[in-house]
């Protein structure tokens, strides 16, 4: 069933656990998100970013993540992730999305501020959540998830690019979003070294704002990385890259196995080894069951 991100969200703060939001740029990747969803009973976020339009058009792929959502036995969420402006925001809500993430987080803080008000307006309107970056949630600069936003890594400070608490407190009662992309220590992409996770800077943003903390850069962490997450505020895990290496590296295995090549085989492996990785995604987001108990 397709549902906004506030319900959803709602009730993984009721239940203290986190939502798993998988990019889906193919439809092997939306099929292995829904199939182990409906498997595990568990609710999903199935998303589209603006750079994966050239991927699938979200004229194409969009209508294709809408009807699976409505056919689906779990409630799931079709989100717009990383929209770069509120033309592209309109177009994702004409489509069915039922909710939308705008990244201003580049601009000035009062562009930013002024930026995300004006979608929120028009997303509330139309009965559609919003999500908001502060702070800047960088790039490892390898693999497929670094795309959908975020600076590539630099060397330097990285607490520069983290979200203040304080700010983020002025930004979310100024735009009244409904979930944060707070910044503070993960980044898109496949790690190249351990991740430096600033836990007490995330408690602190939760305590603050109030509402639902979405972490982005969100796979490669360990269990209990993030079980340390979910259990300081975050409701929404962002869940990309991992996944699409374990599709390509079964690909890979298949090809050096096999003399005889067909494209369609190439799909089927793709989404079984998809959906053996975010399996395992959304088994510990679900928070030892918390899920199932509510």
């Amino acid at each position: 069933m397709l549902v906004t991100l506030k319900e959803i969200l709602a009730k993984a703060e009721a239940g203290n656990f986190a939502v798993g939001a998988f990019n889906s740029p193919t439809l092997e990747s939306a099929r292995a998100a829904i199939e182990t969803a409906e498997e595990l009973q568990v609710p999903i976020i199935l998303s589209h970013a603006e750079v994966h339009f050239e991927v699938t058009p979200l004229e194409v792929m969009g209508p294709i993540l809408v009807e699976l959502a409505k056919n689906a036995s779990v409630p799931v969420v079709v989100h717009l992730d990383h929209g770069s402006s509120l033309e592209t925001v309109k177009k994702a809500i004409d489509t069915g999305f039922s909710s939308v993430m705008i990244d201003a987080s580049h601009m000035s803080y009062e562009d930013n501020v002024n930026t995300v008000i004006e979608v929120v307006d028009y997303a509330h309107s139309h009965n559609v959540s919003v999500e908001a970056e502060l702070g800047m949630i960088t790039s490892s600069g390898i693999g497929g998830e670094e795309t959908a936003g975020g600076e590539e890594l630099t060397e330097g400070d990285a607490e520069d690019y983290y979200t203040d608490p304080e700010v983020a407190k002025d930004f979310v009662q100024r735009t009244r979003i409904d979930a944060l992309a707070a910044s503070f220590g993960t980044v898109h992409g496949i790690y190249i070294k351990e991740p430096q996770l600033d836990i007490k800077r995330l408690k602190l943003i939760s305590e603050n704002t109030k509402i639902p903390i979405v972490m982005h850069g969100g796979s490669g962490l360990s269990e209990e990385e993030y079980l340390a997450v979910i259990n300081s505020g975050v409701r929404k895990i962002n869940y990309y890259s991992y996944a699409a290496k374990a599709g390509a590296n079964a690909i890979k295995e298949y090809i050096e196995q096999n003399k005889d090549l067909f494209y369609h085989d190439f799909a089927v492996i793709a989404k079984d080894a998809i959906k053996k990785d975010v399996k395992r995604a959304m088994e510990i987001f679900s928070n030892k069951g918390q899920y199932a108990k509510k």
